[in-house]
């Protein structure tokens, strides 16, 4: 009866440890990343905790890189255009599902502000 007591407690903490193991994750491959010139309007966008500068235009709004913030930050509701790396990437729920696509300038410079 001993044995058997032990055998079903091994038996049932192996089967509550399955789960712990998922399934492997696929590697995605590295966004790819170009140079473009972008013209719209800077906005802050975020909760205080986490405030995020964009450059907004009527099809698409670009993220800029945190480190980058501080070149933009005095130019809210101003239209600029600036070069920078953009970075495309898409975004998933955790069920796998298309959550969009974002888009990320960093090393950005300057080219005009209206």
């Amino acid at each position: 009866m001993n044995r058997n007591s032990f055998l079903i407690i091994v038996f049932l903490c192996l089967a509550a440890s399955l789960p712990a193991f998922g399934k492997k994750e696929k590697n995605s491959p590295a966004p790819a990343i170009t140079v473009v010139q972008v013209t719209g309007v800077v906005r802050l966008v975020g909760t205080a905790n986490f405030p995020e500068l964009i450059i907004d235009n009527s099809q698409t709004a670009w993220y800029i890189a945190k480190e980058e913030a501080d070149k933009l930050h005095d130019m809210q509701y101003r239209t600029v255009t600036v070069e920078g790396e953009e970075t495309v990437r898409e975004l998933k729920f955790g069920n796998g599902m298309s959550a969009g696509i974002r888009r990320d300038l960093k090393n950005i410079r300057i080219i005009s502000v209206d």
